[in-house]
């Protein structure tokens, strides 16, 4: 009778093959006569008990034979014990063990050992447990993968996209409440909030359809490799999630206008003229390994949408402040100021800026997404005075980008691209062309124009000092600026969370501005 009682080989598969004879004496003598083993060099770990090495780079992908005398394995007359190791290792698949007679008459036949998998392996804890204590080690077992999902999936992201949700409900609820003091016409109830809600369900929902597809026609994120070196686990998570979450929102935003709104209509059409312009960057950039459109050919993309648009605002009757065009309402008392001809150039600007910035800050599990419907809200408060049809376009955005959270917060099961990440930027762009709260929005993106920011000084400073002295200083460690805080070593749902209350903080102060302004 053979008896096996561990091992430490950390196999996919594969079986052992000794043979044993009897000699004059009495006593069993084994030697170790084959190994055959199908195995990923990874996971291989060899305990000091083995006299010989296994080279990596001599192993096959397949299989490896090693040859004889290479393991010696004592015995006993009657019963033959192999030497217990002290460890097991992790098991990424079965493992048979053959053992045969090959010498003598009387052979035994072979005695093969059913495959065990991984789950019957305990871990070094519940060694120490007594062999006839199942319930104690099914508990640690059970405790074990609860601490692990929590601490991997649920506990950071969830706290983050909570805390969100509740201000921008708790915020949009007051509005509401409050618009009719605001607006001094009747608004239909839940006015913000029903768009908002509406998005938010629609496309969490709509998340558990495309993310799986988006995995299964591998439209894969690639991660540059400039950035920190923690951000290599997140290669191959799907990305391109504006393809989904981007027009549901506009969606949800001309059925509820009825499709009467001609603001609504422009930013919608804004909107997924930028989207198309990242998902061809999006395309490209995971064909020719995270190199897309060039940086010069994407912004004279840019700029002539954004020019477009301009154009059509000139031409077009829409609402305007004071029922002026060219305006730009700021807090008492500087009151209106009529920019002329410079408010095409302040437009295309901010198409432009706000599109990169959102792109720029899109590093980091859920911080593109939260910013983004923070801004949203604020710019949905500060133009309702002027335009009510429109703030229902920016509430229905910022329930499509707290929808996308659900899976884009930490740890992400889909990245926004920069599909989602120049459509976002041009949406917020819009609603301030079409009513001229310019500053609202550069108050509520107070965290895209810092990472902006960010990048603006790093490259002139590297450059300029470059020039002068031969090499380049660097004023962060890394741009943009979450980066930079990544280095220093604050983690990320911990720069995400500050960011959300910064963002809540810059969102208040927007929607007070802009209600204050007219």
């Amino acid at each position: 009778m053979v008896v096996m009682r561990s091992h430490n080989l950390d196999l996919n598969s594969g079986f052992y093959r000794l043979g044993y004879s009897q000699n004059p004496k009495g006593s069993l003598n084994l030697k170790f006569q084959r190994l055959l083993i199908n195995f990923n060099p990874r996971h291989l770990q060899l305990s000091s008990h083995f006299p010989f090495k296994i080279c990596r780079s001599s192993a096959r992908r397949y299989g490896s034979c090693l040859p004889p005398r290479l393991l010696q394995v004592r015995a006993m007359d009657e019963d033959v014990g192999v030497s217990s190791f002290h460890d097991w290792g992790d098991n990424n698949g079965a493992i048979e063990y053959r053992f045969s007679s090959s010498e003598g008459e009387d052979s035994d036949g072979d005695i093969i050992l059913q495959p065990i998998t991984d789950v019957d392996l305990p871990t070094p804890k519940e060694q120490l447990y007594p062999s006839d204590d199942s319930i104690t080690t099914a508990a640690h077992r059970l405790s074990v993968l609860g601490r692990a999902y929590k601490r991997k999936k649920t506990k950071y992201g969830i706290l983050n996209n909570i805390g969100l949700i509740t201000f921008s409900t708790v915020l949009l609820t007051l509005v509401d409440c409050c618009a009719w003091k605001i607006v001094r016409l009747p608004l239909s109830p839940l006015y913000l909030m029903r768009p908002f809600l509406i998005s938010a369900v629609a496309v969490s929902c709509v998340g558990y359809v495309c993310v799986p597809l988006f995995r299964s026609l591998k439209l894969q994120s690639v991660i540059r490799k400039e950035g920190p070196a923690r951000h290599s686990s997140k290669k191959g998570t799907p990305t391109m999630g504006g393809l989904y979450f981007i027009p549901i929102g506009v969606i949800v935003a001309e059925i509820i206008v009825g499709f009467s709104s001609l603001e609504v209509l422009g930013a919608s059409a804004a909107t997924l003229t930028f989207a198309a312009i990242g998902l061809l960057d999006d395309l490209i950039s995971m064909r020719n390994n995270n190199v897309g459109l060039s940086a010069r050919f994407r912004i004279i993309l840019e700029v002539a949408a954004g020019t477009f648009f301009s154009f059509w605002l000139y031409a077009s009757d829409i609402s305007s402040p004071y029922s002026m065009k060219a305006v730009v309402p700021l807090p008492a008392p500087l009151g209106l100021i009529c920019l002329g001809r410079l408010y095409p150039f302040l437009t295309l600007f901010c198409f432009v800026s706000m599109a990169n910035g959102i792109n720029l800050t899109d590093g980091l599990d859920g911080l593109a997404g939260g910013t983004a419907t923070l801004a949203f809200i604020a710019m949905s408060i500060a133009v309702l005075p002027i335009c009510s049809e429109l703030s229902i376009f920016g509430a229905s955005m910022a329930g499509a980008c707290a929808g996308f959270l659900l899976h884009n917060r930490y740890k992400a099961s889909i990245f926004m691209g920069d599909t989602g990440a120049l459509a976002l930027g041009a949406a917020l762009a819009s609603m301030a062309a079409c009513t001229g709260m310019f500053f609202p929005l550069f108050i509520s993106s107070g965290v895209f124009v810092l990472e902006a920011l960010s990048v603006i000084l790093q490259v002139s400073l590297f450059k300029t000092t470059k020039y002068f002295r031969g090499t380049g200083w660097r004023l962060f460690r890394m741009a943009p600026l979450h980066d930079h805080l990544e280095l220093c070593g604050v983690k990320e749902p911990v720069i995400v969370a500050a960011a959300y209350a910064f963002s809540c903080i810059l969102a208040l102060s927007a929607g007070y501005v802009g209600l204050t302004s007219v």
